[in-house]
């Protein structure tokens, strides 16, 4: 099945290890709420942000248990959500969101993909019906629009994957980081990676991963997907949580707020 077309999303794009680390790789697929559950709560997510006039947003699931997240981190996967005109299998045009996601690959983990689905696929196999969002301010929704609808969205793309990808190398390149170089492109008006890196060098605060160092170092021996190659001493990636408080410190954001099925 072609990825933009399944119901339900296979992957997990996050920032996560190994089940015996308390996280993971990936999600296992299982869905935890029925199909009516997740297309109401799909539909509830995209009135709101239509309410508020989004036409660009950074939304994020749950898709690990939050007991099991590493300190810091409640969101495990983050993309973009674009106001589009959907074509339906009908030929209808009916206005609606796009998602536009960096995803791993599942027979190859260690490989990612940029993957254009829909809310209801977005949030197919969440652990917790919540949506964390922010809507960037009216100026830097424009410049985003301008970065995905031009060649650099691609071009910022980088294939090797990590989970646990440090935002200030060129070496791997995870869901949030793309989000986040997306984000720094926009902000910068340039295509130039590193350019883009030596920005978020200077102006943006990673994550601490706050994971054992012999529990990581056995992650990185056993999973294709873990490296921690790329961080010269504690390992920092980007998150939901770290992108949304540099655009809170930078005055870039309109609204940030959570989704849930009873708010």
């Amino acid at each position: 099945m072609k990825h933009g077309g399944r119901f339900f999303s296979a992957f997990l794009c996050a920032i996560f290890l190994l089940p015996s680390l308390g996280l993971a790789s990936h999600s296992s697929g299982q869905i935890y709420f029925s199909p009516e559950e997740i297309i109401g709560f799909s539909k509830k997510v995209e009135k709101v942000m239509a309410a508020k006039g989004a036409r660009v947003a950074l939304v994020a699931r749950v898709g690990r248990p939050r007991e099991k997240l590493p300190e810091g981190i409640s969101w495990t996967h983050t993309g973009i959500a674009v106001y589009s005109l959907i074509t339906t299998a009908d030929g209808r045009q009916l206005p609606g969101y796009a998602m536009y996601n960096l995803y791993q690959r599942s027979k190859e983990p260690d490989k990612s993909d940029l993957i254009m689905d829909y809310p209801v696929d977005f949030f197919g196999a969440v652990e917790v019906l919540e949506a964390g969002i922010v809507i960037p301010t009216p100026e830097l929704q424009k410049r985003i629009l301008q970065v995905m609808s031009s060649e650099t969205y691609k071009k910022i793309h980088n294939p090797h994957y990590s989970v646990i990808a440090n935002p200030y190398t060129l070496d791997y390149q995870n869901c949030t980081e793309h989000t986040l170089d997306i984000v720094f492109a926009a902000i910068y008006h340039t295509d130039d990676i590193k350019q883009i890196k030596a920005n978020e060098k200077a102006y943006f605060e990673a994550q601490r991963v706050n994971v054992n160092p012999i529990k990581l170092a056995f992650g990185s021996i056993f999973a294709a997907d873990v490296t921690v190659s790329d961080h010269p001493g504690q390992p920092v990636t980007a998150t939901f949580e770290s992108i949304s408080r540099f655009l809170q410190k930078f005055g870039a954001v309109s609204e940030s707020f959570t989704v849930t099925p009873t708010n």
